[in-house]
Order: structure tokens, then C-alpha cells, then sequence
């Protein structure tokens, strides 16, 4: 068995993050040639050519990409390890968050607020797509992952997801769309609406409550993004088909109103983390607080 140069590893792993020799050895303080003597004798060591350059630009090659995902985990699980075994007393926690990229920030700020303002805690907070996210949390670059459908799991894939948060959908829209005494059947036939797109859980719900209510709404637009939905709404696009945690303030300052709750229509928010030996310990008390 060939052994593997964590050094020559750890020196890949920089070049790949900034994709420039120049800059990785300025600021490795390192010469460009000691640089490039290092991952040579890494690519040796593993038979394969792990950069391409077009230009002044390293890219990486395919063998490159799955020798980083492997660094990326190994000095990810080395940070942790130092972090949570040191006994320092008075030393700083860190925790890092991912969220979906159309999350709506409002439930992010409330699930976070048990440790916000801890002056001992740092928080990375990150947001990117499911897959994104959910692949950082296996590689240990995040702890804990907010999303609004549960992951598919698997016996590869261990994923623990705690439903931390479910609130009812509404049309929500201007005022001035509002009519006394008009229906909900009413509301739909007449007017405009803003929906989530066809891979969200709400969009599936939706579309099988207005079958049962024989109504074909005129759909205004159609997003994936919860903050734009809210701007849409804002500008009076049409009504938006939203929990009111997302238009919390709007709808507090009269801006946007919510005029019908959708029968059996529900948002649910989860955490996912992934199981640990070592798990971070701030991750307790934001579930404990959402549970």
C-alpha cells in the first residue's frame, strides 16, 4: 500500500480553492516552483493529472475533483477534531448552517434566534441547493441544513431530519384585492396568482385543492424563490400562494394581507444533520428551541 503525503494534499487542496498557483503561493509563502514540485509528486503518487491550465487558470480534471471532495473531508473532519477535543474552556464555538437559497428568512432568523447574539459563537451561514447543501453536511462542511421537504434516505445516505416548523399557506396579496364576503373559489377566479414551481411540495397541494374546487386560476408567475415571491406580491403581481412567516413585517405593517387561509394546506421547514460521533454541541439547543 502506497502511502498518501498529507502535506503534498493539504498544498492540492489550496491551488484547487483558488485556481491561481501564483496567489496559492504568495499566500503559502512559497515559491511557485516549490508549489508545483508538491502536486506533481502528489499526481505521481496517484497516477492521474489532477489540473489543466487554459490560460493563466488551473482548472481542475475529473481526477481532481474527487481527489478534492476527499481533501475537503479529511481536513474538514481534522478541523473538528481539534475543535471539539481541545479543552479550552473560553474558546469560541462555531457553527455552520446551510439553508436553502429560497428559504424564506424570516424562518431562518427564528430558528436561529437561541444562539443569536451569543458573544462566544460564530455562525457560518451558507445557502446554496438541496443537493449542495446536503452534500456539504456529509463531507462535514456544515452542521446542520434547513430545507422545506425532508431528504430521501438511504443506508448511504444517513440523514436525520427533525420537522422544526410548520405553518398554514394563504393567499396573500395588495389590499386592494380584496372584495367583501368574496370566496376563496372567488378570490381564485378572479384574480391573478403568484405560485411556487412544480417541484415544491406547496405547488402539488395547491394544484389539488383548486381540482376539488373546479376553479383554473390565472397564474401570474411562477418562482422558486420565496423572497422574490414576496416582491411580487409587493408590486401587487397577483395573490401569492405563501405561508405568512415570509411577509411577517408586510403583513404587520398592512403592506400585504392575508386574505384566506388554503384548506389543508401546510409549509413545513426541517433541520437535517447527519449523524456524528462528535457532534456540535450548539446544534442541541436550536432543535430543543424549534421542537
Amino acid at each position: 500500500m502506497v502511502d498518501l503525503n498529507y502535506h503534498h494534499l493539504r498544498y492540492f487542496r489550496a491551488v484547487a480553492h483558488d485556481g491561481n498557483l501564483t496567489r496559492t503561493a504568495e499566500r503559502l509563502n512559497l515559491s511557485q516552483s516549490a508549489l508545483s514540485i508538491q502536486i506533481k509528486q502528489l499526481e505521481e503518487r496517484l497516477g492521474h493529472a489532477l489540473f489543466e491550465r487554459r490560460g493563466r487558470q488551473l482548472y481542475l480534471t475529473e481526477a481532481g475533483r474527487i481527489a478534492l471532495d476527499h481533501a475537503d473531508t479529511i481536513f474538514s473532519t481534522g478541523e473538528e477534531l481539534v475543535e471539539t477535543l481541545k479543552q479550552t474552556g473560553t474558546s469560541r464555538r462555531s457553527i455552520r448552517i446551510g439553508a436553502l437559497a429560497t428559504l424564506s428568512r424570516n424562518f431562518q432568523m427564528e430558528f436561529l434566534q437561541p444562539i443569536l447574539g451569543m458573544a462566544n459563537v460564530d455562525m457560518i451561514l451558507r445557502s446554496g441547493s438541496t443537493s449542495e447543501l446536503l452534500a456539504a453536511l456529509e463531507t462535514l462542511n456544515l452542521d446542520i441544513v434547513l430545507l422545506n421537504q425532508a431528504p430521501m434516505t438511504d443506508s448511504l445516505t444517513p440523514f436525520i431530519a427533525q420537522h422544526v416548523y410548520q405553518q398554514r399557506v394563504s393567499l396573500i396579496g395588495k389590499p386592494s384585492y380584496g372584495a367583501g364576503g368574496a370566496t376563496l373559489s372567488d378570490l381564485l377566479a378572479a384574480n391573478p396568482v403568484i405560485l411556487p414551481t412544480l417541484e415544491s411540495g406547496v405547488r402539488a397541494q395547491f394544484d389539488a385543492l383548486v381540482e376539488r374546487l373546479g376553479v383554473t386560476p390565472q397564474i401570474a408567475a411562477e418562482v422558486d424563490d420565496m423572497a422574490m415571491m414576496r416582491l411580487l406580491a409587493r408590486e401587487g403581481v397577483g395573490l401569492a400562494v405563501l405561508a405568512p412567516i415570509v411577509v411577517k413585517g408586510e403583513l404587520e405593517a398592512g403592506a400585504l394581507v392575508e386574505f384566506d387561509a388554503l384548506p389543508g394546506m401546510i409549509e413545513s421547514f426541517f433541520a437535517v444533520t447527519i449523524k456524528r460521533r462528535f457532534p456540535n454541541p450548539l446544534i442541541r439547543p436550536l432543535l430543543e428551541a424549534n421542537s
